[in-house]
């Protein structure tokens, strides 16, 4: 099974039936979770993805949308009783915040806690976070207020590839990561500094050469209609909204 199921999908301001924008990608043995908003592990109950099938956790920027859920999800997994290994990337400024952020909770004193495996980048493009026979992915700067790491995932032995843009605007990087993916996840919180417009997504799209584009991050009391025909306009391929529990097919 090859499959990303969005466990979230709004920008920061979350709403009763729609979560921070988290994803979980499923291929061969491997189960990454992108982002750990809220409750990660209710989430992918709710999603009927096990926990302890969790191998790696990849963070993309430290804004509490984004990493609200960690010392819940690190405390809960322990408390439930998991015994292997987790390992955890990020760019540095990333990962010495987590670990400061869990020091703060004296996460080192829990008997019987599992090991962390922390993984660091520096902020720049290509950094290649895993690289096996099943899976490789890519980590690359984007342009937010804090730094941030857009993704690009291929799947091997099939081929198939994705990109995920995390937090920010348009920007080059954002292209050479996304050349050529069969999905596009692109945010769609507004135009202006930080973010991107559905329209603006749509172009780099276009710039990218991906085959289908979906719009995540996004106000989940706006028109989403409006945000869909926007896109349309500017991106022939398939365009869509990324939802809550939708699960996007990547065999």
């Amino acid at each position: 099974m090859s499959q990303l199921t969005i466990l979230g999908s709004a920008f920061a301001v979350a709403q009763p039936s729609t979560e921070n924008t988290h994803l979980i990608l499923q291929h061969g043995q491997h189960t990454i979770l992108v982002d750990c908003a809220s409750n990660p592990i209710v989430r992918m109950q709710m999603a009927g993805i096990e926990w302890q099938s969790l191998t790696e956790v990849i963070v993309t920027h430290f804004h509490p949308d984004h990493v609200s859920g960690i010392a819940l999800m690190f405390m809960d997994m322990w408390l439930l009783g998991r015994k292997q290994e987790l390992h955890v990337y990020g760019l540095e400024d990333v990962i010495r915040r987590i670990e400061a952020m869990m020091e703060l909770y004296r996460w080192k004193t829990w008997p019987g806690f599992y090991p962390v495996v922390f993984h660091s980048f520096p902020e720049q493009e290509n950094n290649i976070l895993i690289d096996d026979d099943q899976i490789k992915v890519t980590g690359s700067l984007v342009q937010h207020v804090i730094p941030t790491m857009g993704l690009r995932f291929e799947l091997r032995p099939q081929g198939k590839s994705l990109a995920y843009t995390c937090d920010s605007e348009p920007c080059p990087a954002i292209i050479r990561l996304a050349h050529g993916v069969d999905v596009l996840l692109h945010e769609a919180a507004g135009a202006g500094k930080w973010h991107s417009s559905p329209a603006q997504a749509a172009q780099s799209a276009v710039e990218a050469g991906a085959k289908a584009l979906y719009l995540i991050h996004y106000d989940p009391k706006g028109d989403h209609e409006s945000m869909l025909r926007e896109a349309r306009q500017g991106f022939l391929g398939r365009v869509d909204l990324a939802k809550d529990f939708m699960r996007i097919d990547l065999s």
